[in-house]
């Protein structure tokens, strides 16, 4: 299990360590398949679950690189479920698949989404990369880095499959599995940042009948 960006020239030290990764495995089973999805999300992610929890307090969320970065998030059960074909069909070809969902999406279209879901009004702040370089420096002196260096260095590159897996078959459709959307999946698990949880939709209706109500009175 690699990553999309995994390079040995790449400035970023993770997509280096992952191409490292790769060519060891190889080393050791010349016949080792190679994955490499693009961001991965389901209950427990990293992603959307952090930028969620940071809408609770931040008033702002930065769009580092203006938010320009592109993505094609895919949902943990289509990446276990490639690997099970994988082993079921017992063949080590060495191949390298790359891993997307159904959509590829801005960083920013990601925030607005993720705000959207949670039922949160934040300001969405662009971010050069040069400053984004300024508070990464900082921000990775914390026990637990909301940013670091290497994650701004990342997002300089877009995080798609490339068109070499599509037309070659590489991919989640080459190998049949039909990849799930974040719209489909996200909002399940989600919910649980909003201002009262799952009872916000209810809390909502109840605002807007209410000021209705105070508005015919008014009549």
């Amino acid at each position: 299990m690699s990553a999309l960006g995994a390079n040995p020239d790449s400035p970023s030290q993770y997509a280096r360590t992952k191409a490292q990764g790769e060519d060891r495995a190889r080393s050791a089973f010349p016949g080792a398949i190679v994955l490499r999805p693009s961001i991965i999300f389901g209950a427990e992610d990293g992603f959307f679950n952090r930028f969620a929890a940071m809408a609770r307090f931040s008033p702002i969320l930065p769009l580092i690189g203006g938010g320009r970065t592109r993505f094609q998030p895919v949902f943990v059960g289509d990446v276990a479920e490639a690997i099970d074909l994988l082993v079921e069909r017992g063949i080590a070809d060495g191949r390298t698949h790359e891993f997307g969902g159904p959509e590829i999406y801005t960083f920013k279209e990601l925030m607005r989404f993720t705000l959207r879901t949670v039922m949160r009004r934040r300001l969405l702040l662009p971010l050069p990369f040069a400053i984004a370089n300024v508070a990464a420096a900082l921000f990775q002196l914390l026990p637990k880095p909301l940013l670091t260096i290497d994650q701004v260095k990342l997002l300089r590159c877009d995080n798609v499959v490339s068109d070499e897996a599509e037309n070659q078959g590489r991919t989640l459709r080459g190998l049949g599995v039909t990849a799930r959307d974040i719209e489909a999946i996200v909002p399940a698990y989600l919910y649980r940042y909003r201002r009262a949880g799952q009872f916000t939709e209810v809390e909502h209706r109840l605002a807007n009948l209410t000021a209705r109500q105070k508005s015919d009175r008014h009549r």
